[in-house]
Formats: C-alpha cells, structure tokens, sequence
C-alpha cells in the first residue's frame, strides 16, 4: 500500500511516513489539471507513476515530462474506460510495462453542467459511466492484480463535495460523486480482508487558470463564505491523497477526506 511494510508490521519511521518509495501508483485521467498535480505528486514522494489518460496524448506526455523533471520515471497509458473492456486493457497494457501498481487513484471524470429538467437519460448515463463504472471497472481489475500477487495495496477515489451537498445544475455529477463515496465504503468492506485500504477525498473549489473570469459569480460567493479564505489549489487535493496512500495512514479505509478550507462547516441557515 506504498508502505513496504507487511500487515500488521511495526510503525513506520518518521522519515518514512509519507513516502512512496518502490510502490507504482496509476492514475486515472492524469493529463491534466489534478490529475497531474496527484501525478506529480505521488512522484515526488517516491513512487513509480502509471499515466492514464483516454484522448489527450499531448497532455499525458506533458505529465510524464514533469514527472521526469523531478527526477521521477513514469509511463502514459491510454484506455477508454467508458467501455466495458477498458479497464481490461489498461492493466494488461500495464502488465506488459513492468511491475503490477500497488497504489491507485481514480480520478478520471467529467463535469458538465446541465438543468435536470433539460437532461436526457442519455445525457445522466453518460456521467454515471464516465464517473462511476470506470471506477467500478478499474478498482475490480486492481484488486484482483493485487490479490494475485499478494499486495496490500491502497485506492482513492476523487469524489467532491457535491456528492455531500448538490449544485444546480449538478444533479448528476453530485449524484454520481455521492455513490462513488459509497462505493468506496463498500470496498473497503469487502476488500480489507485482504490488506487493500480505500479511502476517497472530496474536493471543494479549486482554482484553475482563468476560473475567476469563467465563473466570477460563483467565485465570489465562495470567497464570501469559505472559512479559511481562498480557492483550492490542487496541490491541496494531491497532498491529501498522498497521505492516504502512504503509511502515514496505514489504518485508515472506508473515510472520505473533504478537503475544502472548511466550506463544509459553514451554517445553512
């Protein structure tokens, strides 16, 4: 689980507690934005980085060339995970590339904004697949490698706090990040007895470049409320997945993380 330690061993030392070193992490959807920030990341602290990307070729080579200035080894793989197999050929593609991953972050996902009176089941089975089974597909491909060669790996999943509180306009991505929380309880059920944590973190707000311009109001309002006074960075999501890959959170599964400089903790009413 990015520990290189057994069930059950001692504590780590401190110099070791969040570090990925001779793990191999994938991540899904990492040629761009967080994705690439969990990447570069989870490089940094050690580990060996599987780039997923489905049809940005530039930008998932973009990510490994960061990788690479950090000093860090990493591979792009491509896979549609929107397809039943896809999960299928992205660990075989893995398999033939070297060692099998013992960390994974699902983090692949679309976002698009649409009145639920507007929507067609088209339209909501598009985010459900695009959000949801790809998770389902590739953590069920993980832990059956893991189990296989005996890894006690960890997983996390990029929920958001949509899936705690919906958006207008989100019904479908709040519905769809509130079931990947659950899926991620639910795995941690059933795949704890064999030593593999989940745990998923939920974002709130965070920046990109030209957010203030696209979506000033939206902005406002969150720099209006958030209690630690500014957007996120993706540096913030990307830290607190490291963590729970890491041994630092060595007993930690079924949790989700919110990481949203305490939006969450302000009054309704």
């Amino acid at each position: 689980m990015g520990q290189g330690m057994d069930i059950g061993s001692g504590r780590p030392q401190f110099g070791e507690l969040l570090s990925l070193r001779g793990s191999r992490a994938l991540v899904t959807g990492a040629s761009g934005n967080i994705g690439r920030g969990i990447a570069l990341r989870l490089a940094e602290a050690g580990a060996k980085i599987v780039v997923h990307y489905f049809s940005d070729t530039a930008g998932a080579e973009e990510t490994v060339a960061a990788i690479a200035e950090v000093g860090g080894e990493a591979i792009a793989v491509q896979a549609n995970l929107r397809e039943s197999n896809g999960a299928e050929h992205l660990f075989a593609a893995i398999s033939n590339s070297g060692s099998a991953v013992d960390c994974v972050v699902n983090n692949a996902a679309v976002q698009p904004v649409q009145a639920l009176g507007e929507m067609t089941v088209e339209d909501w089975q598009n985010v459900m697949t695009a959000n949801l089974d790809g998770a389902f597909g590739v953590t069920q491909a993980a832990a059956k490698a893991m189990q296989q060669q005996r890894i006690a790996g960890a997983m996390v999943n990029i929920a958001s706090i949509e899936g705690l509180d919906p958006a207008v306009g989100h019904s479908h991505y709040s519905t769809s990040k509130t079931g990947l929380i659950m899926f991620t309880r639910t795995c941690a059920l059933e795949y704890g007895f064999a030593g593999i944590r989940f745990n998923s973190v939920s974002p709130g707000l965070i920046d990109r470049q030209g957010l203030d311009k696209d979506w000033p109001a939206g902005v406002g309002r969150w720099l209006g409320k958030v209690p630690l006074g500014r957007l996120g960075e993706i540096s913030d999501v990307a830290d607190a997945v490291l963590f729970l890959l890491s041994p630092a959170a060595r007993w930690i599964s079924g949790s989700n993380l919110v990481v949203d400089g305490g939006m969450s903790s302000v009054s309704r009413w």
